[in-house]
């Protein structure tokens, strides 16, 4: 589990093979788990210089694969001893966002972000979201895009600072309103079961 909160901008030395190389000033250790621009990943070797880790296929056939270069947000998992700050982040990434607005304000910067209208029931208003691993909140939300306000904080120590338009974006939705949305999903589709369907419990006995 992770909070949200970016711990350390790494760099990418190398990416191939499924196989991603960081440099850090981050001491890992064989088995961690560290979230990468807010992709749950194992640390399968370390380094003097950082660590690497390996992406499974479904992995990276969910994530943008151009994230995995330059600079990247790293995260180590919480561990039960941490104050928990920021919100519950699994690391799992739901869908590839892309910025289509940015607009300065007098102490922040709203970004407008679009995804599939079929994410859009998971993104709350005054939520939380993970926008490449970083815990922020969400402000307004549209029928396919929701708006964030970032203050000034959060715009220099993170690499959002550099996001223009047309930008990529990890995006982690909320674990409580998927939750939740899988649960009434379920339960609208339960029926109660008919004769025929118990006979054929029995039958297959």
């Amino acid at each position: 589990m992770f909070t949200g909160l970016i711990r350390e901008i790494a760099t990418v030395k190398k990416y191939k093979n499924n196989i991603l190389s960081i440099k850090s000033t981050h001491q890992a250790k064989l088995g961690d788990s560290i979230a990468i621009n807010g992709v749950c990943l194992t640390v399968i070797k370390v380094h003097s210089d950082g660590f690497d880790l390996e992406l499974s296929d479904e992995t990276r056939a969910i994530i943008d694969e151009s994230k995995l270069s330059g600079k990247v947000h790293i995260e180590p998992a919480m561990q039960l001893s941490d104050r928990f700050e920021g919100h519950i982040v699994q690391g799992h990434i739901d869908c590839i966002g892309e910025i289509t607005k940015i607009v300065s304000r007098e102490n922040a910067t709203d970004f407008i972000i679009r995804v599939e209208p079929k994410y859009i029931a998971h993104i709350i208003p005054k939520g939380s979201i993970t926008i490449d691993g970083i815990s922020l909140t969400i402000n307004d939300v549209y029928s396919d895009s929701f708006r964030l306000t970032i203050i000034p904080h959060t715009l220099t120590e993170t690499l959002i600072k550099e996001y223009q338009i047309g930008t990529k974006v990890n995006i982690e939705t909320d674990l409580f309103a998927r939750y939740i949305d899988h649960i009434l999903q379920h339960k609208n589709q339960k029926k109660s079961m008919s004769w025929n369907d118990i006979d054929r419990i029995q039958m297959s006995y």
